[in-house]
């Protein structure tokens, strides 16, 4: 006999359907019968295929990259997030494939001396493209070592020539509901818009992306750019960007509207600061499967507190979390 000890909780907080996501299921179920309607067999056929089914790119090594075994691509690209295609961990490489990345461009607007837009061969071209192996910490409890191929965000920043009222930057993701399926469901107000401080998207580590594992992105993974920022929780790092704005005041993120208590701002990778449902202590590395693997600990700012600490010396990171 199973006796289960109070205060266990058997369930994953990857399977905690988000409080957002919940409220909202009615119109979710009618948009999923909808969606179930598109063809899946091709994007999961690409997604066992592996990095030889997909352009590569050309980068060097990244003294940045962190030293730990990678998860396995087929994981990276099959089990992800990325709620304009469904909430379900395998919705993204069931429906990513209808996405559209060429022509692709990013508007770049705003408190900067030099607005435009840039297609995304120009982007590409902007810096030389660097391979950095990077920890990610899902919100949801669950993580990954992904090798990233991009450079540092600071490279376009510096080219725009922010003006002296820019003091953060907002992202602004695709929203097409003839693309996405579950832009269909309001399970959030789209399109997707996250930000960060100046000086959080000028940190070296955050990274403009246009690919992992030393191919192009899979269109579930975020293609044909994205931001990744490695200290903070994954929903900080928006995929298919198509808009970067330079503004006074702190941005209204799409989480943070949706679940205030549930999502702030900063969103740094904290074990200290519980989610309201699920403790943040520990964390489980995809990849590493079996019902007995113990979890991780939760490392500070998910192990780069030696590079990003000093950003937030003196705040209050329970009340700025």
């Amino acid at each position: 006999m199973l006796i289960r000890k109070s205060g266990e909780h058997p369930i994953l907080p990857s399977e905690i359907t988000p409080r957002a996501v919940f409220e909202r299921r009615r119109e979710i179920v009618r948009a999923a019968a909808a969606a179930a309607l598109l063809p899946v067999a091709g994007p999961a056929r690409a997604a066992r295929a592996g990095p030889a089914a997909r352009p590569a790119l050309d980068a060097r090594p990244s003294p940045l990259s962190i030293d730990e075994p990678r998860t396995p691509y087929e994981d990276v690209t099959g089990y992800n997030n990325f709620y304009e295609f469904g909430t379900g961990k395998g919705d993204p490489a069931a429906h990513a494939h209808r996405l559209q990345t060429r022509p692709w461009s990013v508007r770049i607007e705003g408190a900067v001396a030099k607005p435009g837009v840039y297609d995304i061969e120009k982007l590409l071209a902007l810096a030389p493209l660097e391979e950095r192996v990077y920890r990610m910490r899902c919100v949801e409890g669950w993580s990954m070592v992904i090798p990233w191929v991009g450079y540092s965000l600071s490279e376009l920043i510096r080219r725009v020539e922010p003006l002296g009222n820019a003091h953060y930057i907002e992202y602004e993701t695709l929203a097409d509901d003839e693309r996405m399926p579950g832009i269909r469901a309001p399970i959030l107000a789209w399109p997707y818009v996250e930000g960060l401080r100046m000086d959080e998207a000028m940190h070296p580590l955050t990274l403009l992306c246009f690919g992992l594992y030393g191919e192009v992105l899979p269109n579930q993974n975020g293609a044909p750019v994205r931001i990744v920022v490695p200290w903070k929780y994954g929903f900080k790092s928006a995929k298919s960007i198509v808009a970067i704005r330079f503004v006074e005041k702190q941005p209204m993120t799409s989480w943070h509207m949706a679940a205030p208590r549930e999502y702030g701002f900063y969103s740094n990778v904290n074990p200290e600061v519980a989610h309201p449902r699920w403790s943040q202590a520990t964390e489980r590395r995809i990849g590493e499967d079996g019902f007995f693997t113990r979890k991780r600990k939760t490392l500070m700012f998910n192990g780069y507190a030696d590079q990003v600490a000093s950003l937030y010396a003196g705040m209050d990171l329970r009340r700025y979390y």
